[in-house]
């Protein structure tokens, strides 16, 4: 990168050491950081209003060309307090300008010369006032002017004038990061370009062409250091396994594997036995059999004389998985182990010990496992459920219980394509895209709470059928919002509508030996309808539950709807998923014609993108996604589909960025790295 660009920002005359600092606050350490340093909106100043058409008091601001006619004496209110006043015209009206505590700029203004004012006019038609505008000269070119986000110690004005500073530095020779054979790909302005009209453009065109320009850079470096990374990363293995064959594995099931999920499990397979550490994303939709296939590459580590282990969200979710292995993997002789937050210290003593002497083969929890106190004898494959459910410092903990282990991510939650490379773009990449043969596809129906008491007849005629069913509340407690509160409504339910059937309750903050007493119960048949938060929302496998009503729908989002339904129908029969909402907003129509129209979950969770954004999509802080200072993951789709193809393109030609043509690329791809982006 041009010398000139990496200059700390001290080199611009006016900041010094302290206002460093306050720069450094936003991210802004060099010149070419500055330079990037994009304003969150701007002023249009190319049309002035004429103070005779103002409206006092509305809520946008106007810009006015106005003359200084005259300027008030400043008044002393009291100590610290000055109030300075002046009147201005453009000879359709007259207009009042107060300022307060602005001495230095009130002193500078000069009587008969021209102004741009900016800001809320309150007062009255007969006498307009602006309080604090903003002022500008009235022969200043800037009709655009840019407004950044600040901190405190920082002004527009300052920001604007180190940014002009930091121009003038490069001058008319401005480098451009993106090398010639590259920019003559993208068609975008020059980077020159995309500084002078992102700072002080000659249009509202030239801005958002200038911003485009950035954001596409922004996205490009990002997913070229993913690309780097995942091709730079290729670690040799500590575990390389030896060849057995998977069918006594799959003779053992009591169904038939699909081919999806045998080439997953094969993918996994030929992984540790290249010589190499695997680091494998195995995503599925809702019921795809994720879990079996989770099994299968942990009968081949066992086999292979090593250790396995899973890392789930929830203890709900490890107890489930802990039967599934127990059940196809202790026929062959494996010992698993359960390890949660609810174990008795004695019984929590005896499992650590069996993990760390090698007494068990496969170890399931929650988060308990990447705590100090678990020792592995000879870790060699980490299994991750919902990865972007626990943060990456969580993740690199479980790995480091073991000597480079391979490493599996599992996912049932459908992440849009652009959204998944962000993610795991350093991950290879298996998909189950077939569901059990036998599976059906939830009926799904949006109704308001009008059709209720019929929700409770069908949901009624599937209990008496002897299947059952799921009620999901937004929240546990009593709220001062009207939604329904899982607490309140079983009792509701236990003692009216449903008052002849057996029903439980479960919510996220029970202990965990009353989640696994009201889950035992209902997979033994024992309770008929489940009243639960959204606990249930991953994982739980009922396969007799064939029915379930969702409250408030339009408090969820829709990927989190679609794992919902996907607690019905498991076993085969046909199912049904109610949502009930009453809010008529075009927006939440939308959103429920989404869901009942489609159980693709990857369209689903396209939709859910556009409508949410990022920010909620996945209803979690720890996704993992990069926190981008210019781009929007959702408004700018297009310009992220394109980078990462270019980005594609440049490290199948050059995977190491060793080449000189890509020198400033692989200069800010390291810079990127050493601040600890979050490339997971």
């Amino acid at each position: 990168m041009d010398s000139r660009l990496e200059r700390e920002i001290t080199y611009l005359k006016g900041v010094g050491p302290k206002k460093a600092e306050i720069f450094k606050k936003v991210g802004v350490e060099t010149v070419y950081d500055l330079l990037q340093y994009c304003p969150r909106d701007y002023i249009d100043l190319s049309e002035p209003a004429a103070v005779a058409d103002v409206r006092p008091n509305e809520e946008e601001p106007y810009s006015v060309r106005v003359r200084l006619v005259k300027k008030l004496p400043v008044a002393r209110v009291r100590k610290g307090l000055t109030i300075s006043k002046a009147v201005f015209t453009d000879d359709t009206a007259d207009i009042t300008v107060t300022l307060f505590n602005q001495e230095y700029t009130f002193s500078n203004m000069q009587e008969e010369k021209q102004y741009v004012l900016y800001g809320k006019v309150t007062g009255n038609m007969l006498r307009p006032e602006m309080n604090s505008p903003m002022i500008f000269a009235g022969d200043s070119e800037d009709l655009i002017v840019p407004v950044y986000p600040l901190t405190e110690g920082l002004t527009q004005q300052f920001v604007r004038k180190e940014v002009k500073a930091a121009l003038d530095l490069l001058g008319g020779d401005s480098p451009d990061i993106m090398p010639q054979y590259l920019l003559d790909k993208i068609k975008l302005p020059s980077l020159k370009y995309a500084w002078e009209n992102v700072h002080f453009p000659r249009s509202v065109y030239s801005a958002v062409e200038a911003r485009r320009r950035l954001i596409f850079d922004e996205f490009f470096i990002y997913s070229l250091a993913i690309a780097y990374r995942r091709s730079t990363s290729d670690e040799m293995s500590d575990h390389v396994m030896k060849r057995y064959s998977m069918k006594p594995f799959k003779e053992i099931l009591p169904f038939e594997m699909t081919e999806a999920q045998m080439k997953a499990a094969a993918d996994c397979g030929r992984d540790m036995m290249s010589g190499h550490r695997m680091n494998r994303l195995i995503q599925g939709d809702v019921g795809s059999g994720k879990t079996v296939v989770a099994a299968c590459i942990a009968y081949y580590a066992f086999k292979n004389g090593y250790q396995s282990c899973l890392m789930a969200p929830t203890e709900i979710l490890a107890a489930q998985h802990y039967e599934t292995f127990r059940k196809y993997l202790e026929p062959f002789g494996a010992k698993v182990c359960l390890l949660s937050g609810g174990l008795r210290p004695k019984q929590k003593k005896e499992i650590l010990a069996g993990i760390a002497d090698g007494s068990y083969d496969v170890a399931v929890g929650t988060h308990a496992l990447f705590y100090g106190d678990v020792q592995f004898k000879d870790l060699a494959l980490v299994i991750t459920d919902e990865q972007h459910r626990f943060g990456v410092e969580q993740r690199r903990k479980l790995s480091s219980k073991g000597r480079n282990p391979h490493t599996v991510v599992m996912s049932a939650t459908p992440i849009p394509r652009t959204l998944a490379l962000m993610l795991y773009g350093d991950l290879q990449v298996s998909v189950i895209n077939e569901l059990p043969s036998g599976r059906k596809p939830v009926q799904t129906y949006a109704v308001s709470g009008k059709m209720r008491e019929r929700a409770y007849g069908f949901v009624k005629k599937q209990l008496d059928a002897g299947h059952q069913g799921f009620i999901v509340c937004p929240a546990v407690e009593e709220s001062e919002l009207d939604i329904k509160n899982a607490k309140t409504y079983y009792e509701e339910l236990s003692r009216g509508a449903f008052a002849d059937y057996k029903l439980g309750l479960l919510y996220g903050k029970m202990t965990a030996a009353d989640k696994q007493a009201v889950m035992d119960a209902f997979k033994e048949g024992t309770i008929d309808l489940l009243v639960s938060t959204t606990v249930v929302e991953v994982g739980v496998d009922v396969p007799n539950a064939t029915v379930m009503v969702v409250e408030n729908a339009d408090r969820f989002g829709l990927s989190q709807l679609h794992q919902l339904r996907g607690r019905v129908g498991r076993g085969g029969d046909e199912a049904f998923c109610v949502l009930i909402t009453d809010n008529t907003s075009p927006e939440n129509v939308k959103r429920m014609k989404a869901i009942s129209g489609t159980n693709d979950g990857f369209k689903v969770a396209e939709e859910d993108l556009r409508l949410r954004g990022p920010g909620d999509f996945f209803g979690t802080n720890q996704h993992g996604l990069p926190a981008f200072k210019i781009a929007d993951l959702t408004r700018d789709i297009e310009l992220l589909e394109r980078a990462q193809k270019l980005s594609a393109m440049v490290i199948e030609e050059d995977p190491a960025l060793i080449g000189s043509k890509n020198r400033d690329l692989s200069s800010l791809v390291q810079a990127l790295l050493r601040r600890g982006a979050e490339i997971s």
